[in-house]
């Protein structure tokens, strides 16, 4: 899990408004987050079988999140990819 102070401050950095927390560039940023926390955690736990099913599941709940919003804003998607260092 993040930390609340830096959990805050990903939501400041992509939120759309002062009380935004739940758009789909907020919860792909904080996913994203999360996966390189538990990425982290691999290098020194390789084995830890249960974590690594819960990372899959982030990156596949992120792929989903991605996905609508390519789908629905291209636009938004780009920046969202942009910003986060992702894909191409």
């Amino acid at each position: 899990m993040l930390a609340r102070e830096q959990k805050k401050s990903v939501i400041d950095q992509y939120q759309k408004h002062a009380t935004d927390t739940g758009s789909p560039e907020v919860q792909i940023a904080l996913i994203s987050e999360r996966i390189g926390h538990l990425t982290e955690h691999f290098k020194t736990h390789q084995k830890d079988h249960g974590s690594r099913r819960g990372l899959l599941m982030l990156v596949s709940k992120r792929r989903r999140l991605l996905d609508y919003l390519k789908k629905y804003d291209s636009e938004r998607y780009k920046t969202v990819i942009g910003k986060l260092g992702i894909r191409k």
